[in-house]
Protein backbone atom coordinates (compact mmCIF):
# COMPACT_ATOMS: atom_id res chain seq x y z
CA UNK A 1 0.00 0.00 0.00
CA UNK A 2 1.09 3.53 -0.70
CA UNK A 3 -0.25 6.88 0.21
CA UNK A 4 -1.87 9.08 -2.44
CA UNK A 5 0.62 10.90 -4.65
CA UNK A 6 0.73 14.11 -6.65
CA UNK A 7 -2.76 14.25 -8.19
CA UNK A 8 -4.32 14.20 -4.72
CA UNK A 9 -4.46 17.26 -2.48
CA UNK A 10 -1.93 17.00 0.34
CA UNK A 11 -4.59 17.07 3.07
CA UNK A 12 -6.08 13.76 1.91
CA UNK A 13 -3.66 11.46 3.71
CA UNK A 14 -6.47 9.90 5.71
CA UNK A 15 -7.05 7.57 2.74
CA UNK A 16 -4.54 5.05 1.40
CA UNK A 17 -4.26 3.29 -1.95
CA UNK A 18 -3.62 -0.19 -3.31
CA UNK A 19 -2.07 -0.14 -6.76
CA UNK A 20 -3.83 2.62 -8.64
CA UNK A 21 -7.02 2.50 -6.61
CA UNK A 22 -8.19 4.47 -3.64
CA UNK A 23 -9.13 2.36 -0.63
CA UNK A 24 -12.34 3.19 1.24
CA UNK A 25 -13.20 1.12 4.27
CA UNK A 26 -10.43 -1.25 3.17
CA UNK A 27 -12.08 -1.81 -0.23
CA UNK A 28 -10.61 -0.86 -3.65
CA UNK A 29 -12.77 1.83 -5.21
CA UNK A 30 -13.89 -0.23 -8.22
CA UNK A 31 -14.84 -3.09 -5.91
CA UNK A 32 -16.86 -0.70 -3.76
CA UNK A 33 -18.59 0.79 -6.82
CA UNK A 34 -19.64 -2.70 -7.92
CA UNK A 35 -20.94 -3.44 -4.44
CA UNK A 36 -22.94 -0.22 -4.38
CA UNK A 37 -24.33 -1.09 -7.81
CA UNK A 38 -24.30 2.35 -9.40
CA UNK A 39 -22.66 5.74 -9.52
CA UNK A 40 -22.78 8.42 -8.26
CA UNK A 41 -22.58 7.59 -4.56
CA UNK A 42 -21.27 8.85 -1.25
CA UNK A 43 -19.15 6.54 0.87
CA UNK A 44 -18.31 7.12 4.54
CA UNK A 45 -15.43 5.25 6.19
CA UNK A 46 -16.17 3.80 9.65
CA UNK A 47 -12.52 3.61 10.60
CA UNK A 48 -12.01 7.30 9.87
CA UNK A 49 -15.05 8.20 11.97
CA UNK A 50 -13.64 6.17 14.86
CA UNK A 51 -10.22 7.75 14.46
CA UNK A 52 -11.61 11.27 14.59
CA UNK A 53 -13.56 10.53 17.75
CA UNK A 54 -10.49 8.95 19.38
CA UNK A 55 -8.41 11.99 18.43
CA UNK A 56 -10.94 14.31 20.04
CA UNK A 57 -11.30 12.25 23.20
CA UNK A 58 -7.54 12.32 23.62
CA UNK A 59 -7.26 16.09 23.10
CA UNK A 60 -10.26 17.30 25.10
CA UNK A 61 -10.93 17.06 28.85
CA UNK A 62 -12.85 13.99 29.99
CA UNK A 63 -15.61 16.08 31.54
CA UNK A 64 -16.44 17.87 28.27
CA UNK A 65 -19.35 16.22 26.49
CA UNK A 66 -19.24 15.80 22.70
CA UNK A 67 -22.50 16.20 20.82
CA UNK A 68 -22.97 15.37 17.12
CA UNK A 69 -24.78 18.05 15.11
CA UNK A 70 -26.45 15.60 12.76
CA UNK A 71 -27.37 18.30 10.26
CA UNK A 72 -23.84 17.75 8.93
CA UNK A 73 -24.72 14.20 7.91
CA UNK A 74 -28.19 12.85 8.76
CA UNK A 75 -27.79 9.51 6.93
CA UNK A 76 -29.46 7.06 9.35
CA UNK A 77 -26.58 4.58 9.29
CA UNK A 78 -24.08 7.34 10.08
CA UNK A 79 -26.25 8.72 12.89
CA UNK A 80 -26.65 5.23 14.36
CA UNK A 81 -22.91 4.67 14.20
CA UNK A 82 -22.12 8.05 15.77
CA UNK A 83 -24.76 7.68 18.47
CA UNK A 84 -22.70 4.93 20.08
CA UNK A 85 -19.58 7.13 20.26
CA UNK A 86 -20.80 10.62 21.15
CA UNK A 87 -22.44 11.85 24.34
CA UNK A 88 -25.45 13.40 22.65
CA UNK A 89 -27.00 14.54 19.39
CA UNK A 90 -28.22 17.95 18.24
CA UNK A 91 -31.18 17.96 15.85
CA UNK A 92 -32.76 20.78 13.86
CA UNK A 93 -36.15 19.37 12.81
CA UNK A 94 -38.72 16.77 13.71
CA UNK A 95 -37.38 14.67 10.85
CA UNK A 96 -33.91 14.68 12.36
CA UNK A 97 -35.39 13.98 15.79
CA UNK A 98 -37.01 10.81 14.44
CA UNK A 99 -33.71 9.64 12.94
CA UNK A 100 -31.88 10.27 16.23
CA UNK A 101 -34.49 8.43 18.28
CA UNK A 102 -34.60 5.53 15.81
CA UNK A 103 -30.80 5.34 16.09
CA UNK A 104 -31.13 4.71 19.81
CA UNK A 105 -29.90 8.09 21.05
CA UNK A 106 -30.78 8.86 24.67
CA UNK A 107 -33.62 11.45 24.57
CA UNK A 108 -32.15 13.16 27.63
CA UNK A 109 -29.00 13.86 25.61
CA UNK A 110 -30.78 15.13 22.47
CA UNK A 111 -31.10 18.89 21.98
CA UNK A 112 -33.39 20.51 19.42
CA UNK A 113 -32.34 23.83 17.84
CA UNK A 114 -33.73 25.90 14.97
CA UNK A 115 -35.24 29.36 14.50
CA UNK A 116 -38.58 28.22 13.05
CA UNK A 117 -39.87 25.30 15.09
CA UNK A 118 -43.48 24.52 14.25
CA UNK A 119 -46.08 23.83 16.90
CA UNK A 120 -46.23 20.16 15.88
CA UNK A 121 -42.44 19.86 16.18
CA UNK A 122 -42.47 21.37 19.66
CA UNK A 123 -45.17 18.90 20.70
CA UNK A 124 -43.07 16.01 19.41
CA UNK A 125 -40.02 17.30 21.23
CA UNK A 126 -41.86 17.66 24.55
CA UNK A 127 -43.39 14.20 24.14
CA UNK A 128 -39.95 12.72 23.43
CA UNK A 129 -38.43 14.40 26.49
CA UNK A 130 -35.60 16.13 24.62
CA UNK A 131 -34.02 19.47 25.48
CA UNK A 132 -35.48 22.33 23.41
CA UNK A 133 -33.27 25.32 22.65
CA UNK A 134 -35.67 28.26 22.79
CA UNK A 135 -35.01 30.83 20.08
CA UNK A 136 -37.90 33.28 20.49
CA UNK A 137 -40.50 34.56 22.95
CA UNK A 138 -43.17 32.82 20.85
CA UNK A 139 -41.72 29.42 21.71
CA UNK A 140 -42.10 30.04 25.45
CA UNK A 141 -45.87 30.55 25.16
CA UNK A 142 -46.28 27.53 22.89
CA UNK A 143 -44.24 25.27 25.15
CA UNK A 144 -46.13 26.37 28.24
CA UNK A 145 -49.43 25.39 26.61
CA UNK A 146 -48.03 22.12 25.23
CA UNK A 147 -46.60 21.17 28.61
CA UNK A 148 -49.95 21.71 30.32
CA UNK A 149 -51.87 19.85 27.62
CA UNK A 150 -49.55 16.84 27.54
CA UNK A 151 -48.93 16.91 31.30
CA UNK A 152 -45.22 16.61 30.60
CA UNK A 153 -42.38 18.94 31.57
CA UNK A 154 -40.92 20.99 28.73
CA UNK A 155 -37.14 20.81 29.11
CA UNK A 156 -35.66 24.05 27.77
CA UNK A 157 -32.42 25.93 27.29
CA UNK A 158 -32.03 29.38 25.79
CA UNK A 159 -30.11 29.78 22.59
CA UNK A 160 -28.33 33.09 22.96
CA UNK A 161 -27.38 35.34 20.05
CA UNK A 162 -24.19 36.81 21.53
CA UNK A 163 -22.87 40.30 20.92
CA UNK A 164 -19.68 38.90 19.36
CA UNK A 165 -18.74 36.76 16.36
CA UNK A 166 -16.46 33.79 15.88
CA UNK A 167 -13.64 35.50 14.03
CA UNK A 168 -12.59 33.81 10.80
CA UNK A 169 -15.68 31.60 10.51
CA UNK A 170 -16.91 30.29 7.18
CA UNK A 171 -20.45 31.00 8.39
CA UNK A 172 -21.11 33.51 11.18
CA UNK A 173 -24.08 32.43 13.27
CA UNK A 174 -23.84 34.88 16.15
CA UNK A 175 -23.27 38.59 16.70
CA UNK A 176 -25.25 41.38 15.06
CA UNK A 177 -28.78 40.84 13.76
CA UNK A 178 -29.37 37.09 13.35
CA UNK A 179 -32.34 34.79 12.93
CA UNK A 180 -30.71 32.41 15.39
CA UNK A 181 -31.37 32.57 19.09
CA UNK A 182 -32.41 35.45 21.32
CA UNK A 183 -30.31 38.60 21.47
CA UNK A 184 -28.23 38.55 24.63
CA UNK A 185 -29.68 41.82 25.92
CA UNK A 186 -33.22 40.34 25.75
CA UNK A 187 -32.38 37.07 27.50
CA UNK A 188 -33.06 38.33 31.08
CA UNK A 189 -36.63 39.19 30.05
CA UNK A 190 -37.00 35.80 28.35
CA UNK A 191 -35.71 33.99 31.43
CA UNK A 192 -38.28 35.75 33.59
CA UNK A 193 -41.01 34.58 31.23
CA UNK A 194 -39.67 31.01 31.34
CA UNK A 195 -39.80 31.19 35.14
CA UNK A 196 -43.36 32.57 35.13
CA UNK A 197 -44.50 29.66 32.95
CA UNK A 198 -42.60 27.18 35.13
CA UNK A 199 -40.81 25.52 32.24
CA UNK A 200 -37.98 23.15 33.14
CA UNK A 201 -35.08 25.48 32.45
CA UNK A 202 -31.65 23.83 32.20
CA UNK A 203 -29.17 26.27 30.66
CA UNK A 204 -27.79 28.00 27.60
CA UNK A 205 -26.73 27.24 24.05
CA UNK A 206 -24.29 29.58 22.29
CA UNK A 207 -23.09 29.00 18.73
CA UNK A 208 -21.11 31.85 17.23
CA UNK A 209 -19.98 30.36 13.91
CA UNK A 210 -18.74 27.36 11.96
CA UNK A 211 -15.87 26.08 9.76
CA UNK A 212 -13.07 27.82 11.62
CA UNK A 213 -9.42 26.75 11.39
CA UNK A 214 -8.05 29.29 13.87
CA UNK A 215 -7.72 27.76 17.32
CA UNK A 216 -7.19 31.14 18.96
CA UNK A 217 -10.51 32.41 17.56
CA UNK A 218 -12.36 29.32 18.78
CA UNK A 219 -10.79 29.64 22.24
CA UNK A 220 -11.70 33.32 22.43
CA UNK A 221 -15.31 32.57 21.43
CA UNK A 222 -15.52 29.78 24.03
CA UNK A 223 -14.24 32.11 26.74
CA UNK A 224 -16.65 34.88 25.76
CA UNK A 225 -19.53 32.40 25.55
CA UNK A 226 -18.74 31.10 29.02
CA UNK A 227 -18.51 34.62 30.48
CA UNK A 228 -21.79 35.62 28.82
CA UNK A 229 -23.54 32.52 30.16
CA UNK A 230 -22.19 33.27 33.63
CA UNK A 231 -23.52 36.83 33.49
CA UNK A 232 -26.92 35.67 32.25
CA UNK A 233 -27.15 32.93 34.85
CA UNK A 234 -27.91 35.59 37.46
CA UNK A 235 -31.35 35.91 35.86
CA UNK A 236 -31.99 32.18 35.48
CA UNK A 237 -35.08 30.72 37.17
CA UNK A 238 -33.09 27.64 38.25
CA UNK A 239 -29.45 26.54 38.50
CA UNK A 240 -27.55 25.90 35.26
CA UNK A 241 -27.20 22.19 34.48
CA UNK A 242 -26.38 22.47 30.76
CA UNK A 243 -24.01 24.79 28.91
CA UNK A 244 -23.45 24.26 25.19
CA UNK A 245 -20.43 26.33 24.10
CA UNK A 246 -20.99 25.56 20.41
CA UNK A 247 -18.43 24.22 17.99
CA UNK A 248 -17.02 25.88 14.93
CA UNK A 249 -14.17 23.40 14.42
CA UNK A 250 -13.21 23.48 10.74
CA UNK A 251 -11.54 21.06 8.36
CA UNK A 252 -9.12 21.97 5.54
CA UNK A 253 -10.64 22.04 2.08
CA UNK A 254 -8.32 24.20 0.00
CA UNK A 255 -4.58 24.57 -0.67
CA UNK A 256 -2.74 26.46 2.06
CA UNK A 257 -5.25 25.67 4.79
CA UNK A 258 -3.72 24.31 7.99
CA UNK A 259 -5.37 21.76 10.23
CA UNK A 260 -6.93 22.92 13.48
CA UNK A 261 -4.74 22.80 16.59
CA UNK A 262 -6.75 20.66 19.02
CA UNK A 263 -4.20 20.84 21.84
CA UNK A 264 -4.69 24.54 22.52
CA UNK A 265 -8.47 24.14 22.36
CA UNK A 266 -8.24 21.26 24.82
CA UNK A 267 -6.22 23.38 27.25
CA UNK A 268 -8.72 26.20 26.98
CA UNK A 269 -11.67 23.90 27.63
CA UNK A 270 -9.91 22.40 30.63
CA UNK A 271 -9.59 25.87 32.16
CA UNK A 272 -13.27 26.55 31.54
CA UNK A 273 -14.26 23.17 32.96
CA UNK A 274 -12.30 23.94 36.12
CA UNK A 275 -14.04 27.31 36.42
CA UNK A 276 -17.41 25.63 35.93
CA UNK A 277 -16.89 23.49 39.04
CA UNK A 278 -17.39 26.65 41.09
CA UNK A 279 -19.61 28.69 38.76
CA UNK A 280 -21.94 25.91 37.57
CA UNK A 281 -21.59 22.99 40.01
CA UNK A 282 -22.93 19.78 38.50
CA UNK A 283 -23.48 21.29 35.06
CA UNK A 284 -22.59 19.54 31.80
CA UNK A 285 -20.30 21.48 29.47
CA UNK A 286 -20.96 20.53 25.86
CA UNK A 287 -19.14 21.00 22.57
CA UNK A 288 -21.36 20.57 19.51
CA UNK A 289 -19.56 19.37 16.39
CA UNK A 290 -20.79 18.27 12.99
CA UNK A 291 -18.46 18.82 10.06
CA UNK A 292 -15.37 18.14 12.17
CA UNK A 293 -16.63 14.69 13.14
CA UNK A 294 -17.70 13.41 9.73
CA UNK A 295 -16.43 15.71 6.98
CA UNK A 296 -13.08 14.07 6.27
CA UNK A 297 -14.43 10.53 6.46
CA UNK A 298 -16.56 10.84 3.33
CA UNK A 299 -16.04 10.89 -0.43
CA UNK A 300 -18.33 11.51 -3.38
CA UNK A 301 -17.78 9.21 -6.36
CA UNK A 302 -18.96 9.73 -9.93
CA UNK A 303 -18.09 8.00 -13.19
CA UNK A 304 -16.58 9.62 -16.27
CA UNK A 305 -19.10 9.24 -19.09
CA UNK A 306 -17.44 11.46 -21.67
CA UNK A 307 -14.14 13.15 -22.37
CA UNK A 308 -14.17 16.18 -24.60
CA UNK A 309 -11.94 19.06 -25.58
CA UNK A 310 -13.41 22.49 -26.21
CA UNK A 311 -11.07 25.09 -27.66
CA UNK A 312 -8.09 23.57 -25.94
CA UNK A 313 -9.73 22.89 -22.56
CA UNK A 314 -10.29 19.29 -21.45
CA UNK A 315 -13.61 18.42 -19.83
CA UNK A 316 -14.37 15.19 -18.00
CA UNK A 317 -18.14 14.85 -18.01
CA UNK A 318 -19.32 12.71 -15.10
CA UNK A 319 -22.69 11.30 -14.09
CA UNK A 320 -23.07 13.43 -10.96
CA UNK A 321 -22.78 17.10 -10.14
CA UNK A 322 -24.18 19.97 -8.13
CA UNK A 323 -27.53 18.19 -7.76
CA UNK A 324 -25.72 15.74 -5.46
CA UNK A 325 -22.85 17.85 -4.16
CA UNK A 326 -23.78 21.51 -4.09
CA UNK A 327 -20.88 22.37 -1.76
CA UNK A 328 -18.21 21.06 -4.13
CA UNK A 329 -19.74 23.02 -6.99
CA UNK A 330 -19.09 26.22 -5.04
CA UNK A 331 -22.77 27.12 -4.74
CA UNK A 332 -23.17 26.49 -1.00
CA UNK A 333 -21.66 29.51 0.71
CA UNK A 334 -18.53 30.20 -1.37
CA UNK A 335 -18.17 33.82 -2.48
CA UNK A 336 -15.26 32.99 -4.79
CA UNK A 337 -15.38 29.43 -6.07
CA UNK A 338 -12.50 27.16 -4.99
CA UNK A 339 -11.90 23.54 -5.88
CA UNK A 340 -12.48 20.85 -3.31
CA UNK A 341 -9.69 18.23 -3.36
CA UNK A 342 -10.46 15.93 -6.30
CA UNK A 343 -8.66 12.90 -7.76
CA UNK A 344 -9.16 10.15 -10.31
CA UNK A 345 -9.79 7.37 -7.80
CA UNK A 346 -8.89 4.62 -10.25
CA UNK A 347 -5.58 6.20 -11.29
CA UNK A 348 -4.19 7.31 -7.95
CA UNK A 349 -0.52 6.64 -8.73
CA UNK A 350 -0.57 7.69 -12.35
CA UNK A 351 2.52 9.60 -13.43
CA UNK A 352 1.01 11.37 -16.43
CA UNK A 353 -1.29 14.24 -15.57
CA UNK A 354 -3.21 16.98 -17.34
CA UNK A 355 -5.17 20.12 -16.60
CA UNK A 356 -8.83 19.18 -16.78
CA UNK A 357 -12.23 20.31 -15.54
CA UNK A 358 -14.72 17.86 -14.07
CA UNK A 359 -18.30 18.80 -14.93
CA UNK A 360 -21.65 17.15 -14.32
CA UNK A 361 -24.52 16.24 -16.64
CA UNK A 362 -26.77 19.19 -15.80
CA UNK A 363 -27.73 21.88 -18.29
CA UNK A 364 -26.14 24.74 -16.36
CA UNK A 365 -22.61 26.20 -16.40
CA UNK A 366 -22.68 26.08 -12.59
CA UNK A 367 -22.37 22.28 -12.67
CA UNK A 368 -18.63 22.11 -11.99
CA UNK A 369 -16.91 19.75 -9.53
CA UNK A 370 -13.33 20.69 -10.46
CA UNK A 371 -12.22 23.68 -12.51
CA UNK A 372 -8.89 23.36 -14.35
CA UNK A 373 -7.23 21.03 -11.86
CA UNK A 374 -4.13 18.88 -12.26
CA UNK A 375 -5.51 15.35 -12.50
CA UNK A 376 -4.41 11.97 -13.76
CA UNK A 377 -5.40 11.47 -17.40
CA UNK A 378 -8.84 9.87 -17.26
CA UNK A 379 -11.04 8.06 -19.73
CA UNK A 380 -14.74 7.10 -19.77
CA UNK A 381 -15.34 4.52 -17.04
CA UNK A 382 -12.83 5.98 -14.60
CA UNK A 383 -14.10 7.03 -11.18
CA UNK A 384 -13.69 10.61 -9.97
CA UNK A 385 -13.48 11.21 -6.23
CA UNK A 386 -14.31 14.41 -4.37
CA UNK A 387 -12.73 14.31 -0.91
CA UNK A 388 -13.86 16.12 2.28
CA UNK A 389 -17.42 15.11 1.39
CA UNK A 390 -18.70 13.60 4.62
CA UNK A 391 -20.57 16.74 5.69
CA UNK A 392 -23.20 18.88 3.96
CA UNK A 393 -23.27 16.67 0.88
CA UNK A 394 -26.36 14.73 -0.18
CA UNK A 395 -28.77 16.33 2.30
CA UNK A 396 -27.58 19.85 1.43
CA UNK A 397 -28.01 19.45 -2.34
CA UNK A 398 -30.97 19.94 -4.73
CA UNK A 399 -31.26 16.28 -5.69
CA UNK A 400 -34.46 16.67 -7.72
CA UNK A 401 -33.00 19.41 -9.93
CA UNK A 402 -33.60 18.57 -13.61
CA UNK A 403 -35.07 15.19 -12.72
CA UNK A 404 -31.88 13.21 -12.24
CA UNK A 405 -31.78 10.23 -9.87
CA UNK A 406 -31.10 10.60 -6.16
CA UNK A 407 -27.63 9.76 -4.94
CA UNK A 408 -26.87 6.62 -2.92
CA UNK A 409 -25.04 6.77 0.43
CA UNK A 410 -23.14 3.90 2.03
CA UNK A 411 -21.24 3.41 5.29
CA UNK A 412 -18.27 1.06 4.87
Amino acid sequence: MTMPTAPVHTTMNQFSTAGNQLLVGGLPLRHLAERVGQTPFYAYDRNLLRSRMAELRLALPENIKLHFAMKANPMPAVVGFMADMVDGIDVASAGELKVALDAGADPHEISFAGPGKRNTELRQAVAAGVLINIESFREVDLLANISLELELPARVAVRVNPDFELKGSGMKMGGGPKQFGVDAELVPELLAKIGDHKLAFEGFHLFAGSQNLKAESICEAQQKSYDLALALSRYAPSPISFLNLGGGFGIPYFPGEIRLDLKSIGRNLEQLANRAKADFPGASLVIELGRYLVGEAGIYVSRVIDRKVSRGQTFLVVDGGLNHHLSASGNFGQVIRKNYPVAIGTRMNAIQTEIASVVGPLCTPLDILADRMTLAIAEPGDLVVVFQSGAYGASASPQRFLGHSDVIEVLV
